[in-house]
């Protein structure tokens, strides 16, 4: 999801599932600024889901951001027959992660 795409959700606020756990954060001054005056910008769109719907866009974000780094094993080849390393980077271990912590939390996937 982008950041545009996400104003737009604000503008219809759509719901979505949560988690039962609570994350307690504090904010810098700015921070806690620019989140109220989101809140007043976008009616009807509290704080919560607006810090909630950032994170999820920075987590989106910084997973993108993980560097691939090829591996001495080839997992395949490409369409132009080009062989294609298996990542040896952070990702693969972040998705691991991921999916035992979305299966312990509940959540499909």
């Amino acid at each position: 999801m982008t950041f545009k795409q996400l104003l737009e959700r604000w503008s219809s606020a759509p719901h979505v599932e949560r988690t039962d756990k609570e994350y307690a954060v504090r904010l810098p001054i700015d921070s806690a600024a620019r989140l109220h005056a989101l809140t007043d910008l976008y009616d009807g769109v509290s704080s919560e889901e607006i810090i909630t719907d950032l994170l999820s866009v920075a987590l989106d974000q910084i997973e993108t951001a993980m560097p691939y780094i090829a591996g001495e094993n080839v997992i395949r080849e490409d369409e132009f027959g080009d062989p294609v390393y298996e990542d040896t980077g952070p990702t693969p271990k972040f998705e691991r992660l991921r999916r035992e912590h979305l299966k312990r939390l509940g959540g499909a996937g």
